[in-house]
């Protein structure tokens, strides 16, 4: 199936239940061009250098989201035009993107990302970590920083049964927050959990936010 064919496939199954955000890391413009010609706006990239080329070179109603691991030292780069950062795992990181935000006078949309899965390999705060970092007021500091919700993303397992429970331990966090710390916030209303194959367990799960690329653009061009 073609790109188009497949977006149509993935948004029917999707409904309005969740946003989708097209991963298009690696993938050239004309892939970009062929899923923005059928009304997808929402774009998602891992890698600095390689979204800020394509926001440069790609149609300026896009809306540009970092869903890689974000250093620090390339926050600046991206600070000027983001839509949303979701993987923001230290304090050190959202105090940076605060100073960004600043410098570029605009409030900065955020995810706080929680470290749900059993694999060592993902980044995140742990659910201890950051109900410490909310509770202490840290938040309360920083004014070009907008936190939306959170992102977590579940291990790489076909057992479906601990990938629910990871999107559900995710769901249940929010939940605590949004009663809580962030009950007078009315911009903490994304969980950003599920990429292409776990996407649709992600939603019945309270996702509101799905991270969808090979489903849509095929198999990953890894540049060597």
């Amino acid at each position: 199936m073609s790109i188009k064919e497949n977006l149509k496939h993935i948004k029917q199954q999707i409904g309005d239940r969740a946003c989708l955000v097209a991963v298009s890391k690696t993938k050239p413009n004309e892939d970009i061009l062929e899923a923005y010609e059928v009304g997808q706006r929402i774009f998602g990239e891992n890698k600095v250098q390689e979204l800020t080329s394509k926001y440069e070179s790609l149609p300026k109603d896009i809306e540009w989201h970092m869903i890689g691991h974000l250093q620090t030292n390339k926050v600046k780069y991206i600070a000027p035009f983001v839509a949303l950062i979701h993987g923001v795992d230290s304090e050190k990181l959202l105090k940076t993107i605060d100073k960004e935000g600043s410098k570029n006078n605009r409030k900065i949309p955020c995810l706080l990302q929680v470290h749900i899965a059993e694999e060592e390999s993902k980044f995140g705060f742990s659910k201890e970590e950051l109900l410490e970092m909310v509770n202490e007021g840290v938040l309360d500091n920083l004014s070009n920083v907008v936190i939306k919700g959170l992102m977590g993303m579940a291990t790489y397992t076909d057992d479906e049964a601990q990938i629910r429970k990871e999107f559900a331990s995710l769901s249940d966090l929010f939940q605590q927050l949004k009663n809580g710390v962030f009950a007078k916030n009315d911009d903490f209303t994304e969980i950003s959990m599920g990429m292409s194959g776990d996407f649709l367990l992600a939603i019945e799960e309270g996702s509101t936010m799905v991270r969808v690329g090979s489903s849509i653009f095929g198999v990953r061009n890894y540049q060597k």
